[in-house]
């Protein structure tokens, strides 16, 4: 059986971008205390987090099993072949992910994966930050839309479009968390620096 290679290669990349998220997890408790909010204290992150683990379960899982699957379930079947469109979505991908890489290091360890009200962290402004407000967000979006390019069947599209609403949803509520840690400081960067593309 000929195994389609770009969707097996994307499914590669995303898991290790998801074994980076719990091992910058588990640095984050070493030196804070708690795991980077992975889960928040707060009941709407805790209701997003019980929605966002299964999504990110197929968000890598369908690209990594379809490609091995002779008869998939119409739900998992490629609704179009595009070779060309496949291998540029696959260097898009991981563009993306070295790119997210960048955007974790300079974070260090301001780095969160959700908000918790009590907490206080510094406001980075340089590197990525200095183009989007929300370069981690943006790069996973790029991520995602790469990964229905490469496996455009129904049920990735599902997943990515509650992906995508998700991270809709938690930019917002961190730029609510940032205003009122850091008041006009933040004001002033979100007047000059777009949220998810940069601002020209």
């Amino acid at each position: 059986m000929r195994v389609n290679l770009p969707p097996v290669l994307v499914g590669i990349i995303l898991a290790a971008y998801w074994m980076r998220v719990l091992h910058l997890a588990r640095k984050i408790r070493r030196e804070v205390g708690h795991t980077a909010n992975v889960i928040p204290p707060e009941l709407f992150g805790f209701i997003t987090r019980a929605i966002w683990f299964p999504v990110v379960f197929l968000w890598i899982a369908i690209p990594l099993s379809v490609p091995f699957m002779k008869y998939p379930p119409g739900i998992l079947r490629p609704l179009i072949v595009s070779w060309p469109l496949a291998w540029a979505a696959l260097a898009v991908a991981m563009a993306a992910f070295i790119l997210t890489l960048i955007c974790w290091k300079k974070m260090g360890s301001s780095w969160r994966m959700g908000v918790d009200p009590s907490e206080r962290t510094s406001l980075i402004l340089t590197g990525p930050f200095a183009c989007v407000r929300h370069p981690i967000y943006a790069l996973s979006s790029a991520l995602m839309l790469a990964t229905v390019a490469v496996e455009p069947a129904a049920l990735m599209i599902v997943v990515a479009a509650i992906h995508l609403t998700l991270l809709q949803l938690e930019a917002r509520r961190e730029e609510k968390y940032l205003l009122g840690v850091h008041g006009p400081a933040y004001s002033e960067y979100c007047a000059r620096v777009g949220g998810f593309l940069p601002r020209f």
